[in-house]
């Protein structure tokens, strides 16, 4: 790529984009693309399937032996024998109300598992890394990690999780540098409630995100676009275990309830190049995101109205990859 269609794609990153935003076009002979760097690794058509539709899979990437460790150490937490600072140990609403079970069938979500050595292994994992490359950048910040464990649906509708927007949950831009790997620990198809993607919506910009109305309740933070079409094409990732989807923050997904009488695990992690920055949400959409965030920390870290919103997502993330220089 030449020098000065670098530095156009640079300037289009750090640009809010249109709503119709054209995700590569030629100049001279030589397509800029948007969302994806060079790195030898993906092939041409892997890019411009990712430019396109915001989303990649990537079949057999992390090893069955890896996978087992992972299921393992959940294991180990669900049954108590570890208690790791910072983790959030988080109960689908329908079981919560439910006689308690002490072990990984009371537990639909792990997250922030930055300081369990044993699952943050995920992160660094030098497969996946290589991938996330190509969409951050050399330098790379794991920013949140999530061990979900999609329950049976209790008959509640609650395993469903609203068709939803990443970067509503990120204070920290640009979107174009920010990717979340997502590996299936295990089969996921349409009955356990694999993911559902929107193609080509992450060239939308973010919508307003709330609670959906759900008869059954909806479990915390499970925060829905307020206005999309339901009738916009869609996409059900069924995946084998070891299958790692990379997707766009702006892509809008969500997942379908899971109609088995197993468990759906997956294992995923949101990552930002280090180069990101941190961005002052107030008057904006993310608002309510904000004020929900604030006082859960406040409440876990009693800190009363100390801890900004920013505060939150520093602590969390680590650098995985290169140098630290801004997030």
């Amino acid at each position: 790529m030449s020098r000065a269609a670098e530095r156009l794609r640079l300037l289009i990153n750090h640009l809010d984009r249109p709503p119709a935003a054209i995700v590569s076009f030629p100049v001279g002979f030589v397509y800029v693309y948007l969302y994806t760097d060079d790195t030898d690794l993906l092939t041409p058509d892997q890019r411009l399937f990712y430019e396109k539709n915001g989303f990649i899979l990537i079949k057999n990437l992390v090893s069955d032996e890896d996978i087992d460790r992972f299921r393992k150490e959940f294991e180990r937490v669900c049954r108590r024998e570890v208690k790791i600072p910072g983790m959030v140990v988080m109960r689908d609403v329908a079981i919560a109300k439910s006689e308690f079970v002490p072990d990984q069938k009371a537990v639909s979500k792990l997250q922030d598992f930055q300081e369990d050595p044993e699952l943050f292994r995920y992160c660094s994992l030098p497969e996946i890394l290589k991938y996330v490359e190509c969409f951050t950048g050399p330098n790379i910040m794991a920013m949140h990690t999530m061990l979900i464990n999609k329950p049976p649906d209790a008959g509640k509708k609650t395993s469903r999780h609203p068709m939803h927007q990443d970067l509503h949950y990120f204070p920290f831009r640009p979107a174009d540098r920010i990717v979340c790997s997502w590996t299936a620990m295990e089969r996921v198809d349409r009955k356990n409630g694999c993911l559902v993607v929107l193609p080509e919506t992450h060239t939308s910009t973010l919508r307003e995100h709330d609670y959906p109305q759900w008869e059954g309740g909806v479990n915390k933070m499970y925060h829905g676009v307020r206005d999309y079409d339901p009738a916009l094409p869609r996409v059900h990732l069924e995946m084998e275990k070891g299958d790692t989807v990379f997707f766009h923050p702006l892509l809008i997904h969500g997942s379908g309830m899971n109609q088995t009488k197993g468990f759906r695990k997956a294992i995923s992690c949101h990552y930002a190049s280090a180069d990101c920055y941190y961005i002052d949400v107030k008057g904006t959409m993310q608002e309510n995101i904000e004020k929900e965030v604030k006082e859960i920390a406040s409440r876990k870290y009693n800190l009363d109205d100390e801890i900004t919103f920013k505060d939150t997502w520093a602590f969390k993330g680590r650098l995985v990859q290169g140098e630290r220089t801004s997030l």
